[in-house]
């Protein structure tokens, strides 16, 4: 009984993922690589629909998942995501106190 107590949650919020019918795709919808080049293009473009209504960050219609991966692609390791803002190094010491094991040492 916890087991389905803990599952349906999960199950509600897969219930709200949205579908999309294969038939409704049209042939020249944006697949992988205009969402390659969207998720790249997207800091400018997103930047560029705060003032003006001709741009959008994201296509619609598109392909589906094939433009969903290439949109999260360009955006996490082409575009922003890329970026990287600084390394941290960190040594780590340990100090332990060295033993005496020597034959005919003191507390040995």
């Amino acid at each position: 009984m916890r087991r389905l107590a803990a599952l349906l949650p999960l199950a509600l919020l897969a219930a709200c993922a949205a579908t999309q019918t294969p038939a409704m795709v049209a042939p020249a919808a944006p697949g992988f690589w205009l969402g390659l080049w969207h998720g790249f293009i997207f800091p400018v473009a997103w930047i560029v629909s705060l003032f003006t209504d001709n741009v959008a960050i994201y296509a619609v219609p598109n392909n589906g998942g094939w433009y969903d991966f290439g949109y999260f692609l360009g955006i996490v390791v082409f575009g922003v995501g890329a970026r990287k803002s600084h390394t941290v190094y960190r040594d780590r010491v340990v100090h332990v106190p060295i033993k005496d094991v020597s034959p005919g040492a003191k507390g040995g």
